[in-house]
C-alpha cells in the first residue's frame, strides 16, 4: 500500500512538471464572471522568461488592457451577456514549446488566440491552430507565416517583406551606403528580414559586400566585427534581437568600426538604450507602424497604459491592444465567439484602433494598411528620421548620412 502512494504521488509530481515544462501559466486578473455569463476563452503566447521577457510582457500588458476595456463595457454575444478571459502561457520563444502551448489550448478550447510573438514560434504554432480551426493574430513578421495558405492565420504587425524593403532602400538612397555588410542571428524573424533587406539593397542599387551569421544567445562579436572591418563597410545591417544588437553596438564603436549599426523594431526598444548605454548613439533601427504620437488613439492609448501599469509604451504593447479588440469585435459582428463562425467577419474587418483608423486584411492575413518608421538613436533617445506608408507623410532623414 505503501508503494501505490508513492507510486501515485511521483506521478502527479510528474505530471506537474511536464505541464509546467510547457510553459508558466499567467492569467491577467480579472473579475469572476457573474451567474449566467458566458466566458469567452483567448488564449495568449510570448515568452514571458528569458532575455525576450521583455517583449513578451509589454505585449501582454496590452492584450490585458484591451480585455479589461472590453469586458468594462459589459459586452452581449448573442443576446446573452459575456466575459472575456486572458489564459496566458510563456512559450519562452522556444519553437517546441509553443507547439506544446498550442495544443494545450486547443485541449482547452479556447475561442481564439493572440500571439504567438516571435515568428519561429507563431509558424510552427499555426499549423495546430489550423487543423482546430481556431484564429490567431501573431506578432510574427517573417512573409513565411502567412504564406502558408492557412485561414486562421493574422498579423498584429506589417511584414518583413515590407520593412526589410523600406531599409534597404533607405541606405543606400537616404545614408549614401554603397558597401553593406549584413549579419542575422538565424532565427527566421531575424534571418527573414536580413533576406528582405539584402533584396531591397541590390534592387536600390547597393552591394553586399559580406553576410555573417550568429544566434540569439551570443554575446561576443569580436571575431565576426574584426572580419567585418576589413571590408571597411557603409553600413551594418543586423537581423535579431536587443540582447545581441546591445552588445553588438558597443563592441562596434570599441573596435573603431564607424559604419552604423542598422537594424529592425527587436532592436528600437528601451532596452537596447539601456544595454548599449552610450554607444546607441547612432543606431538606426525601423519599427512596423506609426510612431506613438501619430498614432490615431496613440496619446489616449498612452496615459491609459501608463495609468494601468505605471510604466511607458516601448514597442508592441499598442499592437497587441488592437489585435485583440479586433478579434473581439469580429465575435460581437458575428454574434457569437465559435471560431468557425466569427473568422469569416475577422478576414473582413475594418477596425478602429490604437495603431491604425483601418485595421484590416488581405487575403493572406496580412494587414492592408502598414506604415514603417525609421529612428535613429540621438543623445540616448529614439527620434523619428522617416515615416513611409500608414497614412503620414514622409518626414525628411534630417541631418542622415552613412558616416554618422
Amino acid at each position: 500500500m505503501q508503494l501505490t502512494k508513492i507510486t501515485t504521488l511521483s506521478v502527479a509530481v510528474a505530471a506537474a512538471l511536464a505541464v509546467s515544462a510547457c510553459g508558466k501559466k499567467q492569467e491577467a486578473p480579472a473579475a469572476s464572471a457573474e451567474a449566467g455569463t458566458q466566458v469567452v476563452k483567448i488564449g495568449f503566447a510570448a515568452p514571458l522568461t528569458g532575455p525576450q521577457a521583455h517583449y513578451g510582457e509589454e505585449y501582454k500588458n496590452g492584450v490585458t488592457l484591451a480585455i479589461e476595456d472590453a469586458n468594462a463595457e459589459k459586452p452581449t454575444i448573442g443576446g446573452k451577456p459575456v466575459s472575456f478571459e486572458l489564459i496566458a502561457e510563456d512559450d519562452q520563444a522556444d519553437p517546441k514549446t509553443a507547439t506544446q502551448l498550442a495544443q494545450k489550448f486547443v485541449d482547452q478550447q479556447v475561442n481564439g488566440i493572440i500571439g504567438h510573438f516571435n515568428s519561429g514560434t507563431s509558424i510552427p504554432a499555426s499549423k495546430i491552430y489550423s487543423d482546430a480551426g481556431i484564429p490567431m493574430i501573431a506578432m510574427a513578421t517573417a512573409p513565411q507565416f502567412t504564406q502558408q495558405g492557412f485561414k486562421t492565420t493574422f498579423r498584429s504587425m506589417t511584414s518583413d517583406t515590407q520593412q526589410g524593403s523600406v531599409m534597404g532602400k533607405f541606405v543606400v538612397d537616404k545614408l549614401g551606403a554603397k558597401k553593406i555588410v549584413i549579419v542575422d542571428d538565424r532565427t527566421a524573424y531575424g534571418q527573414g528580414l536580413a533576406d528582405e533587406f539584402e533584396k531591397a539593397v541590390k534592387a536600390a542599387g547597393g552591394e553586399v559586400v559580406k553576410r555573417e551569421f550568429t544566434n540569439d544567445k551570443a554575446t561576443d562579436f569580436a571575431a565576426i566585427l574584426t572580419s567585418i572591418k576589413a571590408v571597411s563597410p557603409d553600413v551594418v545591417f543586423y537581423g535579431g534581437a536587443d540582447a545581441q544588437s546591445a552588445p553588438m553596438a558597443k563592441q562596434m564603436k570599441r573596435l573603431g568600426l564607424t559604419a552604423p549599426l542598422v537594424s529592425g523594431e527587436m532592436t528600437k526598444t528601451p532596452t537596447f538604450l539601456k544595454l548599449a548605454g552610450k554607444e546607441a548613439d547612432g543606431t538606426i533601427a525601423s519599427l512596423a507602424g506609426l510612431p506613438l504620437e501619430q498614432m490615431p488613439k496613440g496619446k489616449d492609448y498612452e496615459s491609459r497604459y501608463k495609468a494601468r501599469f505605471n510604466m511607458d509604451v516601448a514597442t508592441y504593447s499598442p499592437y497587441g491592444y488592437d489585435a485583440t479588440r479586433a478579434m473581439i469585435d469580429a465575435m460581437k459582428q458575428a454574434n457569437s465567439a465559435e471560431p468557425a463562425k466569427y473568422l469569416p467577419v475577422l478576414a473582413k474587418i475594418s477596425h478602429t484602433g490604437v495603431t491604425s483608423s483601418n485595421w484590416s486584411y488581405d487575403d493572406k492575413g496580412d494587414l492592408k494598411d502598414g506604415g514603417i518608421t525609421v529612428y535613429k538613436v540621438e543623445n540616448g533617445e529614439w527620434k523619428v528620421l522617416e515615416t513611409v506608408g500608414g497614412g503620414a507623410a514622409p518626414a525628411p532623414a534630417a541631418g542622415a548620412s552613412a558616416a554618422q
